[in-house]
């Protein structure tokens, strides 16, 4: 497939488009990154350096590939991170150029603005936007639990508290949804699972809790989600190797003692995602 990227960019590490353009080559997808800021790290060491760009120009990247005339060849906007409703506008210009001619191509949203432990880290208006204005116009949306919480405004204590507010924000407009981080009152301790759910209906994935909470791991999580959902047409399958993919790219993570993802190392676990997590179907 062919995806045009719309996110951050890094020199050093691996979130954003850094995190996210490697995977998807892997698996033998062809990448157009376009990118939001050019930092020399993440954000999470504290200090960074580097430029962030102007929505404007962001926009005269998109539309220099428009005049390519290759939007047409596009089979899925991805995004991440929106830094202010400016920057958010131009991504939802671009799907919608993409999707004006053609209309098969989908729009992959992971709405970033929080999560359990930080809160809301995203700028003021920023929650609000990709709520109201982004998250409708998705079609696949990669939410963590809290995200979710926030935007069906409930708390998702039990499995199907989250399926009841996966429900709430499919009705606004995703037709997919994959949830990341979850926890419940039903999970084991030192367990976490992903759920997947569609009109087809809905799956999840246990895994073991690793204590590692690595930047760009969201990222990663959201390509390829997005890749094996689009290769295999079926959220159980492309649940089941975006969390063996992840979990084998944590665990390289881990092994190595850096808080920077080792995607480089994983990469055959990216390639062919190994067995061992099977998709349990709740509904």
């Amino acid at each position: 497939m062919r995806i045009l990227s719309i996110q951050s960019s890094v020199a050093y590490g691996h979130v954003g488009n850094s995190a996210a353009v490697f995977p998807l080559q892997r698996l033998g997808h062809e990448v157009w990154p376009v990118l939001t800021v050019h930092f020399s790290n993440h954000t999470g060491y504290g200090s960074w350096r580097g430029p962030l760009l102007a929505p404007a120009d962001v926009a005269e990247v998109i539309a220099g590939i428009g005049d390519r005339g290759v939007l047409a060849q596009a089979d899925a906007v991805l995004s991440g991170y929106q830094g202010d409703p400016a920057m958010g506008e131009v991504i939802i210009d671009a799907v919608r150029r993409v999707k004006a001619v053609n209309p098969a191509a989908v729009y992959c949203c992971d709405p970033v603005m929080g999560d359990v432990g930080r809160g809301m880290f995203a700028r003021p208006g920023i929650p609000e936007y990709l709520r109201d204005e982004v998250v409708p116009n998705a079609d696949i949306i990669t939410p963590n639990q809290f995200e979710l919480e926030y935007l069906a405004g409930g708390r998702t204590e039990t499995l199907a508290e989250l399926l009841a507010a996966v429900d709430k924000v499919r009705a606004t407009g995703p037709r997919h949804v994959l949830v990341t981080s979850v926890l419940h009152r039903d999970l084991p301790e030192e367990q976490l699972e992903l759920v997947a759910v569609s009109e087809e209906g809905a799956w999840a994935v246990t895994t073991p809790m690793l204590p590692i909470t690595p930047n760009g791991g969201g990222d990663v999580t959201a390509a390829l989600y997005l890749a094996h959902l689009w290769t295999t047409a079926s959220p159980a399958t492309a649940l089941e190797r975006t969390s063996a993919s992840v979990f084998r790219i944590f665990e390289a993570t881990l092994a190595a003692g850096t808080r920077e993802l080792q995607l480089v190392a994983a990469q055959e676990s990216i390639a062919s995602p190994p067995p061992g997590f099977t998709a349990r179907r709740l509904r």
